[in-house]
């Protein structure tokens, strides 16, 4: 067996429960460890730097997530794309689809650098930053935008990765870079005394390490997974139904967080104690999030290789333990941070007032983020199925249209936090129960065409 072989996972034979936690555990681990370099930014300048700080990176998380979701989503259509072509053993087209990706990842990242670099501090102006923040969120952002490129890359890579079954790789990567960042931290705060600059720096280093190793792996591929950089072209073909798959879901993300804006500019009117203790829950939020999602990506590879493959009931099967899964790690992770609440927004920052305002965001969010996960799993499962518009729709006017009109049309009547992040569960309730009837019309269609002897794609 070779080395590649040994970290890959066959999605279309064998027992499928097993096989989803041992593709999906290195996967979260992956997924939290690459959500420490933003909290090792939070922790250090929580602890060694001024208040005010903290509060500038965070002010800086919905706008930074923009417009690189759009390549988020990118990255979708090519595990996708990957997955389908392997479970169809269609090695010439997986290969395009990888040398593809690449291009997207170094193109598409250079020129989202430098519209960041220009657009970054008259966003932040646009969403009420308060002025004696401004200043270092606006440098936070700048410092970010060069490290765009490596970040896509490394995203590209680990879904090409994820789509043959290897997560493992992915996550000992993620590891490394994610020391190396602690490590620069440190150095940049206590020893140069950087703060912000100091921990953007640092962050930005580590991407390029975890870019530099995944790109190793694909380099060393024997399979149709490899990387060659002569071949590093666009394949329009290709790119073609990369975007059909994965601008929805990038569109999707970028209008998330176009709602997650303007819920900020909500947050932002209590003061900066109030967005440093929002800023603390949402990196914790985000540990339950990333234990959720990854079934979302399972759902994607399992359902995208056996849509190739042709077998449906191993599609339905997936669907059902990937929901199973991520109610199970929204009830561990988000009941253990909402226990140990208190206590671990005191290891972000010991002002009380901080404290009590991540509380209040807490409460509320991680007692129904199971909710979460089940919407995430569906719109997943119809992704691998090669339905991308649908779910963005749905997910759209589901999600971020009720929290927009929430925020100007509900929290006015009642100004608390509560109010505010009650817009959460009730949107993510509106889309599994929309999307869900969409899985169900889509796999009975697909029963029906295999009745007659059709392909399922």
């Amino acid at each position: 067996m070779s080395k590649s072989k040994k970290f890959q996972i066959d999605m279309c034979n064998g027992p499928l429960f097993s096989k989803i936690v041992r593709f999906s555990l290195p996967l979260m681990a992956t997924n939290i460890l690459q959500l420490f370099f933003h909290a090792a930014d939070l922790i250090v300048l929580g602890r060694f730097a001024p208040g005010e700080a903290m509060a500038a990176v965070g002010a800086t998380s919905s706008l930074a997530i923009l417009g690189l979701n759009i390549f988020l989503g990118m990255a979708t259509g090519v595990n996708v794309l990957m997955a389908r072509y392997i479970g169809a053993k269609d090695a010439k087209r997986a290969s395009r689809t990888v040398h593809t990706a690449v291009a997207v990842a170094l193109y598409g990242g250079s020129a989202m650098a430098l519209i960041s670099l220009v657009l970054s501090k008259p966003m932040l102006r646009l969403m009420g930053t308060p002025e004696n923040i401004l200043d270092d969120a606006s440098l936070y952002m700048w410092i970010c935008s060069l490290g765009m490129p490596a970040l896509i890359f490394y995203n590209f890579g680990s879904a090409i990765l994820r789509a043959v079954g290897d997560t493992r790789r992915p996550m000992m990567y993620m590891a490394i870079a994610g020391g190396i960042n602690v490590l620069l931290n440190l150095f940049f705060v206590l020893v140069c005394s950087m703060d912000v600059a100091g921990v953007a720096l640092a962050t930005k280093i580590s991407n390029v390490v975890s870019a530099v190793l995944v790109a190793r792996v694909l380099l060393n591929s024997t399979d149709s997974s490899r990387l060659v950089w002569k071949r590093v072209r666009l394949h329009w073909a290709t790119l073609k139904e990369m975007l059909k798959i994965g601008l929805p879901a990038g569109l999707q993300g970028s209008f998330f967080s176009i709602s997650n804006m303007t819920i900020q500019s909500s947050i932002n009117s209590f003061g900066w104690q109030a967005i440093a203790g929002n800023t603390a829950a949402m990196s914790l939020e985000g540990i339950v999030y990333v234990g959720c999602s990854s079934y979302y990506y399972s759902a994607i590879s399992f359902t995208g290789q056996n849509h190739g493959a042709g077998k449906l009931d191993r599609i339905i099967k997936s669907i059902f333990y990937c929901i199973l899964c991520t109610v199970a790690a929204a009830g561990v992770l988000g009941g253990g941070c909402l226990f140990f609440g208190k206590e671990l927004l005191h290891f972000y920052n010991p002002d009380g007032e901080v404290i009590e305002w991540g509380l209040l965001r807490m409460k509320i969010l991680f007692s129904t983020y199971f909710l979460c996960g089940i919407m995430d799993v569906v719109s997943g499962s119809l992704r691998g199925l090669g339905h991308s518009i649908k779910p963005m729709l749905v997910i759209m006017l589901g999600v971020c249209g009720l929290r927009v009109f929430w925020v100007f049309c509900v929290f006015p009547f009642y100004r608390t936090m509560n109010n505010l992040m009650l817009s959460y569960p009730v949107s993510w309730c509106l889309v599994i129960l929309i999307n869900g009837l969409i899985l169900y019309w889509v796999c009975r269609q697909m029963r029906q065409k295999s009745l007659q002897g059709g392909k399922l794609y």
